[in-house]
């Protein structure tokens, strides 16, 4: 298997935006603006920018929308840490840590004197 950290980089930055609504909302609330005006602001802009995606076949420009809407100038400073990819796995690093420990290791365990080897091929 193997692995191309860009992609997945991409893809996840592809619908970030989308899945950083529900914390832009919570910022601008924070920020004492009303949740329902808030809501419906993000909801149009959100339609914009899936017309973009998946209509236009264009990049996902929800970030780009919300930093140029005067609206949202309260949050504007706050947008890259609440974009942060990192905000939305949750515990996914220590459940794939315990997953390899519980799971992989014990079932490859068995074939551990076969990790050494160094497979020939010719061609």
């Amino acid at each position: 298997m193997v692995v191309y950290p860009k992609v997945i980089e991409k893809r996840i930055l592809e619908e970030l935006p989308f899945m950083a609504t529900e914390n832009v909302l919570m910022a601008m609330v924070k920020a004492g603006e009303d949740r329902q005006v808030c809501h419906e602001k993000l909801r149009v802009l959100a339609q914009e920018a899936g017309r973009q995606v998946k209509e236009l076949g264009k990049a996902n420009d929800m970030l780009d929308r919300i930093q140029g809407d005067e609206y949202f100038a309260p949050i504007h400073a706050l947008v890259p840490d609440i974009i942060n990819p990192s905000n939305f796995i949750g515990r996914a690093p220590q459940q794939v840590d315990k997953f390899v420990a519980d799971e992989v290791l014990p079932a490859i365990g068995k074939y551990s004197e076969h990790f050494a080897e160094v497979p020939q091929l010719s061609v």
